[in-house]
């Protein structure tokens, strides 16, 4: 599509879990989402136990959405080894679901991949000892590979970055350190810094903290439903 003149205004909203036996609906908000921005964007665990019947129920809701909407899977989105399902659902249902690939929106790069855990900074794991965690780490290595592969598929000047594994420590404080390792990874970051990015955005760490920033400088929002949004809503509204 063409570039527009002025911003993209993007709904941003992740960690929706939607559950089978639950009867909260998202329809009113993605009717709400479609009046105040341009592109909704989903970042991760969008089911709560990755089921196909979860994905139905979601995809019913976004019928109210008339907007495009680009998304990625979370790690919840995995849990019944169904995910392939859920993915073709959604993508049924028009969502533009990125799993390293890139799409252009109006005159902005969408890159999105899951993300995977392995810490930040000087405390990132590395490849040693058993079998078992350099498997790990290969994997976290591959989808940072994975997200390169899928910047350099972007021609549009302005890029906004889908995960839902956070790439920096920042936006996960508030949840307990012991378990940071498991929200992220810098390999995220040190991807996106190679690359003009206008924003990234995540999900998973429910308490966490809205903002911050790669040692690049890229702004980074974590999105997760529970996170308190400057709006005073469930998504954040950025223009790119």
């Amino acid at each position: 599509m063409a570039d527009r003149t002025g911003p993209l205004k993007i709904a941003a909203l992740g960690d929706l879990h939607v559950k089978e036996d639950v009867p909260a609906s998202y329809r009113d908000l993605f009717g709400e989402i479609s009046r105040e921005a341009d592109v909704l964007v989903l970042a991760g665990d969008l089911t709560d136990l990755g089921l196909p019947r979860e994905a139905e129920i979601l995809a019913e809701d976004l019928r109210a959405c008339a907007i495009p909407v680009v998304g990625v899977l979370g790690n919840h989105d995995y849990e019944s080894d169904a995910q392939e399902e859920v993915c073709r659902i959604l993508r049924q249902a028009g969502v533009r679901l990125l799993d390293g690939q890139s799409v252009e929106i109006e005159g902005v790069g969408f890159v999105g991949v899951k993300g995977f855990v392995g810490g930040f900074g000087r405390f990132t794991l590395g490849s040693f000892g058993e079998p078992a965690i350099k498997a790990l780490v290969a994997e976290s290595v591959r989808e940072a590979m994975r997200l390169e592969n899928a910047m350099r598929q972007v021609a549009s000047r302005r890029a906004l970055v889908v995960l839902h594994y956070a790439p920096i420590a920042e936006t996960v404080a508030g949840e307990p350190p012991e378990i940071f390792p498991f929200l992220g990874s810098s390999r995220l970051a040190e991807i996106i810094d190679r690359f003009e990015v206008s924003a990234v955005v995540h999900g998973h760490a429910h308490r966490g903290a809205y903002e911050g920033r790669t040692p690049g400088g890229a702004p980074v929002y974590n999105v997760a439903r529970h996170i308190p949004k400057p709006n005073g809503r469930p998504y954040a509204i950025l223009e790119i």
